[in-house]
């Protein structure tokens, strides 16, 4: 299964809609979580909003998360393991009051288990690398492993 998030404070339409495009050839299901957005997608299972708990149990499951460039859900693919793929809003789309996104994928490209797409016509080919680090695992020490755990958790407003 792969899992689409934007967030629940914005729609991402552009992701989303690249994603439902996409979704029928990609041989396993795709579930969304859409926030805000106006496009309604029909290849997918999609939620404006998924619950943290549940979240957490779809991201265990996941081979891949596609995602905004989302520091939380960033630090959740860490936590768990698994292989993110992060495609940045753009200010100049008007997907976001600034460029924050496009920076923070310039720091993380090329770290283990993350994957950038610059925008939606490099989603398709990246998402093929993601799936084929379906093996890759978050090596890090313990102290690291209670980090990022305490930070997604208060990212996240649940208690740690």
């Amino acid at each position: 299964m792969i899992i689409v998030t934007v967030g629940m404070q914005l729609g991402f339409d552009r992701l989303i809609a690249a994603m439902d495009a996409l979704a029928p050839d990609l041989g396993m299901p795709v579930i969304a979580q859409t926030g805000k957005g106006t496009y309604a997608p029909r290849n997918m299972d999609a939620r404006e909003k998924i619950a943290p708990a549940e979240f957490e149990a779809l991201v265990a499951d996941a081979r891949l998360i596609v995602s905004h460039a989302g520091i939380g859900t960033v630090l959740t693919a860490a936590r768990c393991g698994k292989p993110i793929l992060l495609m940045p809003r753009r200010a100049d789309l008007g997907e976001h009051r600034n460029d924050h996104q496009r920076a923070t994928v310039g720091k993380l490209a090329g770290r283990p288990g993350i994957v950038v797409a610059a925008d939606e016509s490099e989603l398709g080919p990246r998402i093929a690398e993601g799936l084929a680090l379906k093996d890759w695992t978050a090596v890090r020490s313990a102290t690291a492993h209670k980090l990022h755990t305490a930070l997604a958790a208060f990212i996240e407003g649940r208690a740690f």
